[in-house]
């Protein structure tokens, strides 16, 4: 046996080899935008078709036509059976799926770097030419059923907060589930998801995002090769829809049969470009919403956090579970959310008022330069390691791509999450967090329904 002996890179000294990596973006003469970023450190590339339509993008009626769309992108082309992309990457020795959000659609396949041709071929064909007969669309409606089923309708938590998110926006297209209504997955033909696609599905709408062992030059030409020939058409003009300011709080009691009660709370609050509350110019981010993710963080992200000490530390405490997040980045109105579980013996009310008093207590005390250094630190090393990997990169990218944000994003944030003052987070508590802003939750448990027989999962869904 011959030991080599390789010269040791952290973990960390490789992921600033991926931040500093340089990331080159182009545009096909049909529209089409190609973003590459080179990661030689192992032979291996991710590729990702990024198409700029989700859920929010659909209309009343046709709620899930997306993410049915999403499933019938593997079901053939004029060249490909049903399945046979995905058994095709597979003997290229990849793996591929894809996803379905509000704000966009994606497809990717991580495979060996010798193989990314073969891969841009498929994808190309695919979203170029995608078909398929009714009765594959047919039994594939069902699989998407049972998925809802599933993951929504068999699960309290998943209910009410589809039903909390159809209260909490109003004009906002967020308020409808991305996996759609039930009824409108009963009424939806094959002929909807078939206009879906030849009206979202165009060049200009999507981007192509490769990353890894792979030079710019290179992919320029398979690119060309493979996606320059597809037709350009015009991307649909969009009509804002401008959530309504709140003027009061709103309020769900949502029963279902559970173990344990749940609380959640949602606050209105800006994204990271809504204009105003210290945005800046030009590409400035909105300071308010790196306060608030500095926020949540000081209240919920590390172990012994103020939620973790307060609510479910000690022998009178409050919860089993306390959490706080913040939406940050979307093409939609965000959110911040606390919620929890509350212990045997208390309430949600409990629960709920606690968790506020938390936020109220930053307001009127602000954060210490500990908490604030620590958190920093924490964001900062999170965003860094996780580039780590070439498929977070590319899906990364695609994101920011997807949200019309600089592809130097992760750069930008780093700098500016570092300048956030602790005067900013005390400022935050104080502005985003009254009932005005504020939809509460609330889930009542419910003994189980005798009547109703647990199902059987059926077949695997693809994600």
């Amino acid at each position: 046996m011959c030991l080599f002996l390789l010269p040791v890179i952290t973990p960390a000294a490789r992921s600033q080899t991926a931040l500093a990596a340089p990331v080159t973006q182009f545009q096909l003469t049909n529209g089409l935008t190609v973003i590459v970023k080179t990661d030689r450190r192992a032979p291996t590339v991710a590729h990702m078709l990024w198409v700029r339509v989700g859920a929010m993008d659909e209309v009343d009626g046709s709620t899930g036509v997306a993410h049915v769309l999403e499933h019938m992108m593997f079901k053939g082309t004029p060249s490909l059976k049903p399945g046979e992309f995905s058994r095709r990457v597979a003997a290229l020795g990849g793996r591929d799926n894809a996803f379905t959000s509000r704000d966009a659609t994606g497809y990717h396949q991580q495979i060996p770097s010798d193989k990314l041709e073969d891969v841009m071929r498929l994808e190309a064909d695919r979203f170029a030419r995608n078909q398929w007969v009714d009765e594959e669309f047919k039994r594939e409606l069902e699989v998407v059923k049972e998925e809802r089923r599933l993951r929504t309708e068999d699960s309290p938590r998943a209910l009410m907060y589809e039903n909390a998110n159809a209260i909490t926006f109003l004009a906002s297209p967020y308020r409808r589930p991305v996996v759609g209504w039930m009824s409108d997955l009963d009424a939806m033909t094959p002929d909807d998801a078939r206009a879906f696609y030849r009206r979202w599905y165009v060049p200009a709408n999507a981007a192509v995002v490769v990353a890894g062992d792979v030079d710019v030059a290179q992919v320029r030409l398979l690119a060309e090769k493979y996606y320059g020939g597809i037709a350009a058409s015009p991307v649909p003009a969009r009509k804002p829809r401008v959530e309504p300011v709140q003027t009061g709080l709103r309020r769900l009691d949502f029963k279902a049969p559970a173990s344990q009660a749940y609380v959640s709370l949602s606050f209105k609050v800006p994204g990271l470009r809504t204009p105003g509350a210290g945005a800046g110019t030009g590409d400035a981010f909105n300071r308010d919403a790196l306060a608030l993710t500095v926020l949540s963080a000081v209240l919920d992200g590390y172990s012994g956090a103020r939620l973790d000490r307060a609510l479910t530390q000690g022998e009178q405490r409050l919860a089993d579970s306390a959490g706080a997040s913040n939406g940050l980045i979307g093409r939609g109105p965000q959110l911040f959310s606390l919620d929890g579980v509350p212990a045997e013996g208390k309430t949600a009310q409990q629960v709920s008022d606690a968790l506020r008093a938390q936020v109220a207590r930053v307001a009127s005390e602000g954060v210490s330069e500990a908490e604030l250094k620590r958190v920093k630190t924490q964001w900062i090393a999170s965003e860094t390691y996780k580039l780590d990997a070439v498929f977070n990169q590319a899906r990364q990218l695609g994101s920011y791509w997807i949200n019309g944000l600089p592809l130097d994003t992760d750069e930008r944030l780093i700098s500016q999450l570092r300048s956030i003052t602790a005067a900013e987070v005390q400022a935050v508590a104080a502005r985003y967090f009254g009932d005005d802003q504020l939809t509460i939750a609330t889930l009542l448990p419910q003994p189980p329904d005798p009547s109703r027989q647990m199902r059987a999962p059926a077949a695997a869904v693809r994600h």
